[in-house]
């Protein structure tokens, strides 16, 4: 199965957004699943708020794992660290149009009788499922190009 699906069927099993994302990414930086899991879920539902979605949290979340930085020596590594962010961001709102979880899905989830709505228009399983995957499949386009220009280093 490819890893978009695979992002989807966790979140299917009622994990958020953000962790069905980060957990599909986690191996490539070394992180147990168990680990990815654990930091993504309280990013799920726009941070519970209805802010920017979990799956693009996620995202930037593995993008950081895999092309972050954690010294300041050099100031390269947080620029190119910026960019893959920026370009992330920028791929899924051609897409969407926004990052914004309630602008994705119409209704802010951290009211409650707009997320009674959400479940009753079962937009957790039809709009979600599509948002995690084009996530998914933005961090393996971005990934791809990085590990070319870069000849496969990071």
């Amino acid at each position: 199965m490819d890893r978009a699906k695979r992002a989807v069927e966790i979140f299917l099993q009622k994990y958020n957004c953000a962790q069905a994302v980060l957990s599909v990414f986690a191996d490539e930086g070394g992180l147990p699943q168990e680990k990815a899991l654990l930091i993504g879920s309280c990013f799920g539902g726009g941070m519970r708020c209805g802010e920017v979605c979990g799956a693009v949290t996620g995202s930037l979340m593995a993008l950081g794992l895999r092309f972050g930085y954690s010294t300041v020596e050099n100031p390269g590594d947080k620029q190119r660290s910026n960019a893959l962010a920026c370009s992330f961001e920028e791929k899924f709102k051609e897409k969407h149009s926004t990052i914004i979880c309630k602008d994705l899905l119409g209704y802010d989830l951290s009211k409650p009788d707009d997320m009674k709505m959400l479940e009753e228009l079962g937009y957790f399983a039809t709009r979600c499922p599509r948002y995690i995957e084009d996530a998914v499949r933005i961090v393996e386009v971005l990934t791809a190009q990085k590990d070319t220009s870069e000849g496969g280093h990071i």
